[in-house]
């Protein structure tokens, strides 16, 4: 089913949106969630609440793009539901390891305490990321954004995984320049 006739469902206040919502990104939602959280009943909840979320957030909003919608709540609640379990406890998800690999390039903890300061942030790094090739770009968002693993974005890109490490090393490099040079690190 089109992505316009799902949104009219939950215009609709048709409950059948649901289940067209999980038939047509239900393994996409899931990979997003598992990724960060490493566990399939987390996961699970994690799809769940956003079917949840999308039910109350439409109307009033009427996506244009659903899949980027949808994977936009699921990568926030799983980042939270993430953040509740690991309060005590570190586990080895593609979250964890992408935070790792990110901290010498820009230290997310201790967030910035004010919302300017995270836009101001999120400008500049998505200001670095346009000038990159589109490859890179794209490998980077991968791995930082979708947070999927070395070996799915390098099967993806039909490239060797040490060519993706490489690329996410240079990006890494560059951004962390990019950041010193704007005066954010």
């Amino acid at each position: 089913m089109e992505d316009s006739r799902i949104v009219e469902l939950y215009w609709q206040r048709d409950e059948s949106a649901i289940s067209e919502t999980q038939q047509k990104y239900g393994n996409y939602l899931t990979r997003i969630a598992y990724n960060i959280l490493a566990d399939v009943e987390d996961s699970r909840e994690s799809v769940n609440d956003t079917y949840l979320k999308a039910w109350y957030s439409m109307p009033p909003q009427k996506p244009i793009a659903l899949s980027t919608f949808l994977g936009r709540i699921t990568r926030q609640i799983s980042i939270d539901i993430y953040r509740k379990r690991n309060a005590k406890k570190r586990q080895g998800s593609e979250y964890a390891l992408a935070l790792d690999e990110l901290h010498d390039c820009a230290s997310f903890e201790g967030a910035p305490e004010k919302e300017v300061e995270a836009e101001l942030l999120a400008k500049c790094i998505s200001d670095y990321l346009m000038t990159l090739s589109d490859e890179a770009r794209n490998i980077f968002l991968c791995r930082y954004y979708f947070l999927d693993s070395v070996r799915e974005i390098a099967e993806h890109f039909g490239a060797g995984e040490s060519k993706v490490k490489s690329s996410l090393h240079r990006t890494r490099l560059g951004l962390k320049k990019h950041l010193e040079k704007e005066g954010l690190l």
